[in-house]
């Protein structure tokens, strides 16, 4: 091995170069022999706890439907409003409104808010970009 194309002036290792090339092969530690013998015996494993459910093991019982059956996740329906024409303000006053009497729950009114808060902000960022390239086209 030249060490000057294995290693960088600072004396560190150049991608690509080893200090050991032959070094241990990948899938050769005890990880791999576990999980291969595991592979093997996996039906067996799976039956064994079946079984033990079956009998009424609790743990048994959980192990199986965490991984058969995950648990449910909520998802947010698609929420229609008839939002005035007007300003932010006015949608957002409809909003609220809206979830005052019961059209949409407190949640997504809080979400949609939000969202109207995020899009005056951006409003506001145009606005202000567009006065600054007006007062530099004066000049």
């Amino acid at each position: 091995m030249n060490p000057e194309k294995t290693r960088s002036k600072q004396g560190q290792w150049l991608p690509g170069s080893s200090g050991n090339p032959a070094g241990r092969p990948a899938g050769s530690g005890h990880v791999a022999r576990l999980r291969a013998e595991l592979a093997q015996e996996l039906p067996t494993i799976i039956q064994s706890l079946i079984e033990q459910a079956k009998a009424g093991d609790i743990q048994a019982i959980r192990i199986i439907l965490d991984r058969v059956v995950p648990p449910l996740k909520a998802v947010d329906l698609p929420v229609r409003l008839e939002l005035p024409a007007g300003g932010l303000s006015d949608q957002g006053r409809a909003i609220i409104a809206s979830a005052a009497c019961g059209e949409v729950s407190p949640a997504d009114a809080s979400q949609l808010v939000g969202a109207i808060g995020q899009l005056a902000r951006i409003q506001e960022f145009d606005a202000l970009v567009e006065r600054v390239e007006k007062l530099e086209a004066l000049n």
